[in-house]
């Protein structure tokens, strides 16, 4: 009996380690495998490896919009709810930057401008689902819609973007925040999104409202009972989501130096993969800011990683598949022993 429960005891431990582990561990058995792959022609940190630094240097600056959402995302997802419109709001939010910019307002307030669109955005989100108690998948399916129309109107017929042209340029400063190294030969736009991460942690460990996703999530009825406002903290969160979104198309439109409508397209595909790859309960009270983050790092690699290893058309179906199996055996080693 006492070796029963000894390995039991053993086994829980493993289970354990796996469960809080696991996201990392992937992460480091992705990286071994890009950058081996290749390593009879490009030496390991050379030029055309997977870890030279330029490859490492593009990969996180080309990350930083799906890091800049990851964080907003899991705690919207903890909480029991979801946004499926945030590819939508990236891109209208993109192209009100681009606009506000070749029309020659400064950084800053165009910037802060669309910030406040985001704002603005997410609101409309939390009203629709709490006020109108419309279900988050539909609501957010709704404005995915709504969005992304507003942002095709917003561009002149017969261009498929905003950028230089027809008598307007973009200002000189308009790619430095997406673009141009400022320590550590990245980007303002990655950093914005490490500030923005790391904010999510502090709300979710030290902060009320984080504590309250977490039970609005786990039990919504017990939530109202001990006298959390629920509709209020759900409101907060989606308006958060649409802060993170505005941040998202900035650092896009930045990167790309056009306002482009569809440049948010299948964004919230990619922020779900990216909190489920990290553990976060699809149906809510469970998940970690930090494991979503670098679950957004696995993603991203791979989907740089690939280019070199693959053809194009296989590329989808490789990075697919690995998330695939390892949201599965994630799901596997988080689950409850219910049946037990």
């Amino acid at each position: 009996m006492t070796e029963l429960t000894q390995t039991a005891t053993s086994g829980d431990r493993v289970k354990r380690f796996l469960k809080d582990y696991y996201i990392y561990l992937v992460l480091i058995l992705v990286v071994v495998v890009l950058s081996t792959a290749n390593l009879d022609k490009f030496p390991l940190f050379e030029r055309g490896n997977f870890l030279s630094e330029r490859n490492i240097i593009n990969i996180l600056r080309v990350s930083a919009p799906i890091l800049t959402l990851a964080g907003a995302f899991t705690l919207l997802m903890i909480s029991g709810y979801i946004d499926l419109s945030v590819g939508s709001a990236m891109s209208l939010s993109a192209v009100v930057y681009a606009m506000l910019a070749i029309n020659g307002v400064p950084f800053l307030p165009a910037f802060l401008a669309t910030v406040l669109v985001g704002v603005l955005l997410g609101a409309i989100n939390g009203f629709l689902v709490i006020r109108l108690k419309i279900t988050p998948v539909i609501a957010t399916l709704i404005t995915l819609s709504l969005y992304k129309g507003i942002a095709l109107l917003l561009v002149e017929d017969g261009v498929s973007a905003i950028k230089s042209g027809g008598g307007l340029k973009m200002p000189s400063w308009f790619n430095d925040y997406g673009r141009d190294g400022v320590m550590l030969g990245l980007p303002w736009a990655f950093w914005v999104a490490i500030l923005v991460t790391i904010a999510m942690i502090i709300v979710q460990d030290r902060m009320k409202l984080g504590k309250y996703a977490a039970a609005t999530g786990g039990n919504p009825t017990a939530a109202k009972l001990s006298g959390i406002n629920t509709a209020r903290t759900v409101i907060i969160l989606y308006v958060l989501m649409g802060v993170c979104a505005a941040l998202a198309g900035i650092a896009r439109s930045s990167f790309m130096s056009l306002g482009d409508p569809l440049s948010g397209d299948g964004m919230e595909l990619t922020a779900i993969l990216v909190v489920l790859l990290g553990g976060t309960a699809f149906s809510g009270g469970e998940g970690r800011v930090l494991k979503s983050f670098f679950g957004a790092l696995i993603i991203m690699s791979l989907t740089v990683g690939m280019l070199t290893l693959v053809p194009a058309y296989f590329q989808t179906l490789v990075v697919g598949t690995a998330l695939l199996l390892a949201a599965a055996s994630n799901h596997l080693v988080s689950r409850k022993d219910s049946e037990s």
